[in-house]
């Protein structure tokens, strides 16, 4: 069956469907990682987006649902230059046409990933639609155009909360849209492991965890003004707090800090980020619109503590004086890279009395 990719600025692709048989509008974005692509479809900071993959061959390996990122796939349509059918791997459960069929997801294959790559790279992030039916472009073009990405942390954080693992270290994780891997890999490290819907007060919070841990998430960061005052609470204390992309960002807003969306944002699992303490360069996971402006940083408060090293972004601050450091890039990340994984030690550490200030 055809299928076919309308933009916002007039531009049509024809390709083939797959998936579900479903009409989508949506933000378009395209992700650079060569494996993962389960991860992908399962990160909740992918909510209110449709993925175009740049990697020319996706679903070789099917679907393994231990690999999900969340309880369900958050995207809302998959573009993809060709579509492997049968996946081949001892592990798989599912094939991926199959995975999407059965989460009301639909696709688009066959079409120039590489050029629609290039276009959103040179015009920004655009809204667009996946159909199956043909329209005159006239028709629907406004319709496509007035899409915005809007209350997505409300669609992917948990309803209540709930405990994962045992420990002697007790981690309150506020859910943004929380990959799973966070919590994993707290767990592991002998951490119980409490994770808090969104809007939870900080109040139910404070004095009663050894630390706490605020996740990614989808999103305009500047929408979440009732978590960003509870979180200004949070800070006012002493406890360790980490935080990772979504978190990372609602945190500098608590303290004063500007963000801005990015042209067409960081989505991939090959970004160099580089500690400026170490001059050391780390290759990582990320999945972003929107950004931490530096220039509204105040260097007597927050401390600079990764920068991009493709763009000069900010991938990382410490808070002075505080038990408190974020990251924009995911140190979970699943299926990788694993380069970052060692800031889970890092925040034990702050757990443990040590005080970045």
């Amino acid at each position: 069956m055809k299928a076919y990719l309308i933009l916002e600025d007039g531009h049509v692709f024809e390709g083939e469907h797959f998936g579900a048989e479903k009409e989508i509008i949506s933000e378009f974005v395209f992700n650079t990682s060569m494996t993962g692509y389960l991860e992908v479809l399962t990160d909740p900071s992918y909510a209110g987006q449709s993925v175009v993959m740049t990697y020319p061959l996706i679903g070789n390996y099917g679907v393994c649902l231990d690999d999900q990122e969340s309880v369900e796939p958050f995207v809302s349509g998959f573009v993809v230059n060709e579509l492997a059918r049968l996946g081949s791997h001892f592990r798989k459960d599912i094939d991926l046409e199959d995975y999407l069929i059965e989460h009301d997801i639909p696709g688009i294959q066959g079409i120039d990933t590489r050029f629609l790559t290039k276009l959103i790279r040179n015009q920004g992030c655009m809204n667009g639609m996946i159909t199956t039916h043909q329209y005159e472009i006239k028709d629907i073009i406004d319709k496509i155009k007035v899409f915005r990405v809007s209350n997505v942390v409300d669609q992917t954080t948990c309803d209540k909360p709930y405990t994962l693992g045992s420990g002697n270290i007790h981690i309150a994780l506020y859910d943004f849209g929380a990959k799973r891997n966070i919590a994993r890999e707290l767990v592991k490290r002998g951490c119980e492991v409490t994770v808090f819907p969104a809007h939870t007060k900080a109040s139910e919070i404070i004095d009663k965890y050894d630390g706490v841990m605020l996740s990614n998430g989808p999103g305009d960061p500047s929408e979440c003004q009732d978590i960003i005052e509870e979180l200004k609470i949070l800070s006012s204390t002493n406890m360790p707090v980490f935080a990772i992309c979504l978190g990372h960002q609602l945190m500098a807003l608590a303290h004063g800090v500007k963000t801005e969306k990015m042209k067409y944002g960081h989505h991939g699992a090959n970004h160099p980020v580089k500690d400026l303490d170490t001059d050391r360069v780390y290759i990582s996971t990320q999945n972003h619109n929107y950004v931490i402006k530096e220039d509204s940083i105040d260097k007597n408060l927050i401390q600079v503590w990764f920068k991009n090293v493709n763009d000069g972004t900010v991938e990382g601050l410490k808070y002075i004086n505080k038990n408190i450091k974020t990251v924009q890039f995911h140190p979970e990340a699943c299926s990788g890279p694993l380069d970052t994984s060692y800031l889970f030690d890092e925040f034990l550490k702050m757990i443990g009395g040590k005080n970045n200030g």
